[in-house]
């Protein structure tokens, strides 16, 4: 076992995000850390419910010794063992997002001694997190370009404030992920999504976030499918609307972009939202969208070998992980600005 590995939580992105991509880490490179200043960049710091759950649910798969692990805890130590196989549990009381329990616990999985089981509850489409739609049609296939994948079961919706959704995960562990080579975005050729509403709220709300979505989206491709439907009372009981979005290009990228309904917006505006991330991500000429750019550093360090991916304006989110991973491993990355634009982030990776 390595020396204890302290890190500051309120540097660059001050969030959960230094939370879930150290605990991962921690449990993947048997290193034991310290993460003090939890969430300082937040109104309110320290661990939440969801913070917790994920840290609870990662020290079960590796047996971990923790220590400050309660809500409000702005320290947490973390000292893992093996990654085991099995079933294990999640279940946040709020509506706290079930996608970055995904999260911190995939690249764990991955490398487990045996197949690993995940029931997760809590918030399905929240905000401020990838709704769980995205990472089934988004990120998975991003994820298999690595050579991995996971099987996802929707159990129940979840939304604000409420929670109470469920999925059931079951991942396969790989022996190794490969590098990945995304650096020419190609033309869109198709666009598909879907426009939901749920509980009390009337199916036309959807209809019209999908027109709204599919004239935006008229000006840079023909072939548009974007579903609409009412979710049935037996997966989801409160009210909710919302509508998903996937760019699929002629080399194989894929971009995505999801809005939810809020009070006093029209169902269009939330529609032109989705499509306005959508489109940005499309005149960037990327590789992958910007909620996928962070996701995928944690795997391109993961990999054997070298990996390249095209992205724009590289985020907040994405400098947050790469500081974590270059921190807590020997693997660097380079971020190579083109003059035509955008970057290519490079890496060779080592698990």
């Amino acid at each position: 076992m390595s020396e204890t590995v302290t890190i500051d939580g309120s540097l660059l992105e001050g969030g959960g995000q230094i939370l879930r991509v150290a605990l991962t880490l921690s449990c993947l490179k048997r290193i034991p850390i310290r993460i003090y200043n939890i969430r300082a960049g937040r109104s309110k710091p320290g661990l939440m419910e969801q913070h917790l759950k994920g840290l609870e649910l990662v020290k079960d798969l590796s047996n971990a010794h923790v220590s400050g692990a309660s809500i409000g805890s702005t320290e947490i130590s973390f000292s893992p063992k093996e990654i085991v196989g099995g079933t294990f549990n999640a279940f946040v009381k709020t509506a706290g997002s079930i996608s970055l329990l995904l999260q911190v616990a995939l690249p764990c999985a991955l490398f487990a001694q045996s197949p690993i089981n995940l029931r997760l509850r809590g918030g399905t489409n929240a905000e401020m997190a990838p709704q769980v739609d995205y990472m089934t049609e988004v990120f998975r296939p991003v994820l298999e370009k690595f050579g991995a994948t996971f099987d996802f079961e929707l159990v129940r919706r979840g939304y604000f404030p409420k929670g109470g959704g469920e999925v059931a995960i079951t991942i396969q562990p790989v022996k190794e992920l490969k590098g990945i080579h995304l650096i020419n975005p190609g033309k869109v050729t198709s666009i598909s999504g879907w426009s939901f509403v749920a509980g009390a709220l009337p199916p036309h709300i959807s209809n019209r976030m999908a027109d709204s979505a599919r004239r935006m989206l008229l000006k840079v491709c023909r072939n548009i499918n974007i579903e609409s439907y009412k979710e049935d009372r037996n997966v989801a009981v409160d009210n909710a609307s919302g509508i998903i979005l996937t760019a699929y290009t002629d080399t194989e990228c894929i971009l995505g972009a999801d809005a939810l309904g809020k009070r006093n917006e029209s169902p269009e505006k939330t529609g032109e939202r989705a499509s306005e991330m959508l489109l940005k991500n499309m005149d960037q000429q990327t590789c992958v969208d910007s909620h996928c750019q962070d996701q995928i550093i944690i795997f391109m360090a993961l990999a054997s070998g070298p990996s390249s991916v095209k992205t724009g304006e590289i985020t907040l989110h994405t400098k947050t992980a790469i500081y974590v991973v270059e921190t807590l491993t020997k693997v660097k990355f380079n971020v190579e600005t083109l003059e035509t634009g955008g970057n290519i982030i490079h890496c060779t990776g080592s698990r």
